[in-house]
């Protein structure tokens, strides 16, 4: 279907990829995971022929077609939203604008082509065409009412669904996505994952979101050492199969006898995973034959992401009492939450929209008044606060030592020693902890703002969409972490992985009041009762 040969990519003196040669074949899915800078975008470029290797090339069957999620938002932005879904077919849309051309110049001499052209249209199914876009688009949540706005009018995260909707358009063979999920709500997500899992062609994705990536791959595509090597399984097999591969090799005495059957228990295991898990179709069950014989060590780094706490908190962390806030401009966001923390909550803190957790992480963190009601933190906690909007912090010219320094309390912490230890946790060692934090990359400065909250040692974590910008170690890192961290986490996030694996309590903000439940957010989402009471939470007028 695709493949590569002797593919190489070299940028003055970097090799990103030397003489990779990999086939993408029918049916399958692939995430393609690397650390950061590995070049997975890169790979995909070349892929959709957006950019040149350095040597090798990129074959695609004849005839096929390859569909790639655009990039540049604002690319379509003379079109209306459906016409942009129907131009992701190019060879589609090109036959539907020569019988229009025709018919406005029409002449009995080009009535013979503008038969010719629509039968073509009619096999390429042309005549549904802007039914399915349109259906594509409501599956999206781009309402009907909007099908017909200009994408320059729309707000930029309805222009990536219709963009998403684009790339989807027409069952192209060959699907190529760049973090699909980027700005999608978990209903959304989770439409897209069942449309990727019951997908017939092939699809190449790009992901931060392991249950994503579990959730629709069939196979991995791991870019390490200037390779990229297949492994059949998803993001969860391989990165186990990973761990326990590099554990083997540092194992040096272990018996080759040990290891085989240590190996072998692993694959029952997993597959006796697969075999209970809902996922009943096709592209969601996993290869019969799973392999971990030719699964390498990675190269790959994790940060040690360790959250101690100064003191034990008491039973009272925090009371809010009909907490109200709106915009600046007076749109309501919530109002009258009263919610009571007790020790040991890991609460998921949600909303439709994402102001408003935004806002009430503002106000409980003293960042922003509240419209009405009040809140009080209990006189045994401190917290710590991760906005999904740091750049305030980096305003700074100084270097990362000097930075992470402001928050030290003590002239031991003081010590260059002591704040290199908490920089060096997080992949900034040597030269690189003297960078300078104006420079720093959006992942970069989230790695420092978790640095200062190790600093701080807080017994209350508040973290508004903490794995922006993070690579899939440092997600991985992070969510071990807060797993075994014994304080209270309020956390909003669109990694299903991470929610899920360590709140134990659902709290949802809307317009027309709170819901709040001792649920796993699995379960929350789920519960049918739940679902109806949030409907109607967000649609009912104020």
């Amino acid at each position: 279907m695709l493949s590569v040969s002797n593919l190489s990519v070299q940028f003055g003196k970097r090799v990103l990829f030397d003489e990779v040669n990999v086939a993408f074949t029918h049916g399958n899915c692939y995430g393609i995971i690397g650390a950061n800078g590995a070049g997975k975008s890169t790979f995909l470029k070349i892929l959709a022929k957006k950019q040149d290797p350095t040597s090798g090339h990129v074959h695609l069957e004849p005839g096929k077609r390859m569909s790639v999620l655009e990039q540049n938002h604002n690319a379509y932005d003379a079109n209306t939203v459906l016409e942009s879904v129907v131009m992701g077919n190019t060879p589609l849309f090109e036959i539907k604008n020569q019988i229009d051309a025709l018919y406005a110049d029409y002449t009995d001499e080009n009535a013979e082509k503008i038969g010719e052209l629509q039968v073509q249209f009619e096999e390429m199914d042309g005549w549904n065409a802007e039914s399915n876009a349109a259906a594509l688009l409501s599956n999206l949540g781009i309402t009907e009412d909007l099908h017909y706005t200009i994408m320059a009018d729309l707000d930029s995260k309805l222009k990536v669904r219709v963009l998403l909707a684009q790339a989807l358009f027409g069952n192209p063979d060959v699907l190529v996505m760049d973090e699909p999920t980027n700005d999608l709500d978990y209903d959304t997500i989770s439409w897209l994952e069942n449309f990727l899992a019951n997908y017939d062609n092939t699809v190449i994705v790009v992901s931060h979101d392991r249950h994503f990536l579990d959730a629709v791959c069939t196979h991995i595509a791991d870019i390490d050492f200037g390779k990229i090597n297949l492994y059949s399984g998803n993001y969860t097999f391989w990165y186990e199969s990973s761990q326990l591969a590099a554990r083997q090799r540092a194992q040096q005495n272990k018996k080759s006898e040990e290891k085989a059957k240590e190996l072998q228990e692993f694959i029952q295991r997993f597959s006796a995973n697969v075999a209970k898990s809902k996922q009943a179709t096709s592209r969601r069950k996993m290869l019969d034959k799973l392999k971990i014989d030719d699964i390498k060590p990675s190269s790959r780094r994790y940060p040690a992401i360790i959250f101690d706490r100064e003191r034990e908190a008491g039973d009272q962390i925090l009371n809010v009492e009909k907490l109200t806030a709106t915009t600046e401009e007076g749109e309501l966001l919530f109002k009258d939450v009263s919610i009571n923390l007790a020790k040991g909550d890991k609460v998921a803190l949600i909303s439709k929209d994402s102001r408003a957790t935004t806002a009430f992480y503002q106000i409980v963190s003293g960042a922003k008044n509240q419209n009405g009601g009040s809140f009080q933190w209990g006189v045994t906690t401190t917290q710590s606060y991760l906005p999904a909007d740091n750049d305030t912090y980096f305003q700074d010219d100084m270097n990362l030592v000097d930075w992470l320094r402001q928050w030290t309390k003590t002239e031991e912490e003081r010590e260059e020693v002591y704040v290199r230890g908490f920089l060096g946790k997080m992949l900034f060692s040597g030269e690189e902890a003297l960078k300078k934090c104006t420079v720093l990359s959006g992942g970069e400065k989230v790695r420092c703002m978790l640095s200062r909250m190790m600093l701080l040692r807080a017994n209350v974590l508040m973290l508004d969409e903490p794995t922006n910008h993070l690579d899939l170690e440092s997600i991985t890192a992070f969510n071990n972490s807060l797993k075994n961290f014994k304080g209270t986490v309020l956390l909003t996030t669109h990694d299903h992985e991470f929610v899920q694996t360590v709140t134990n309590r659902v709290i949802e903000l809307t317009p027309n009041g709170t819901i709040d439940r001792y649920l796993s957010f699995d379960e929350y989402m789920s519960d049918k009762s739940i679902k109806a009471h949030r409907e109607k939470l967000y649609t009912v007028s104020v």
